[in-house]
């Protein structure tokens, strides 16, 4: 993996796709339900902010040595976009997030998504050890990070437990971190 922007990756059900502001109508429409900012605050943003944002994002970190990486999941069976993941790729650690949207919940396309987002960043040899910040109360998202191969740590954030996963192996993915394997 470079560091010149988000690579395409794809699991099982899902094809991760770098995110562009031509995203914003579909996605728009993915995050409009309230209940999806029970645990991180916040509402559904109107077209104009979300705009700015996937705007933002799509430009890159203003940090040189920090890469914001995000991508559209877009379900395979139905072509429709049902959420999104994002790393923020500094040296080896890259912290995580997902969000799916409410139609899509219960499916687990988080789990697979989280999982193959994991694999897709350590087998780059780049990323060794990748963090995501899950409110104490998610248990859904807990659930994720586990899937994922995050274990909780002692590190509190902004009221949110860090979880971890290092991989010591030269950067490779541990072979269970590949949603397509069957074991």
């Amino acid at each position: 993996m470079t560091n010149h922007g988000p690579e395409t990756f794809s699991t099982e059900r899902l094809d991760a796709l770098p995110l562009r502001a031509a995203h914003i109508d579909e996605m728009a429409a993915v995050l409009a339900d309230p209940a999806l900012y029970t645990y991180t605050g916040g509402e559904p943003e109107d077209l104009d902010t979300l705009r700015a944002r996937y705007t933002r994002w799509e430009a890159g970190s203003p940090e040189p040595a920090e890469h914001w990486w995000n991508w559209v999941l877009r379900v395979r069976a139905d072509g429709c976009l049902a959420g999104w993941v994002q790393a923020t790729v500094a040296g080896p650690r890259a912290e995580i997030a997902w969000v799916l949207g409410m139609e899509w919940q219960g499916l687990g396309y988080a789990k697979e998504a989280a999982v193959g987002l994991a694999a897709h960043l350590l087998t780059g040899r780049t990323v060794r050890t990748v963090v995501a910040h899950i409110h104490p109360d998610h248990t859904a998202s807990a659930a994720v990070a586990a899937a994922a191969g995050l274990v909780p740590t002692d590190e509190w954030e902004d009221g949110e437990r860090r979880w971890r996963r290092t991989d010591v192996t030269s950067g490779a993915a541990r072979p269970s971190a590949d949603p397509r394997r069957r074991g």
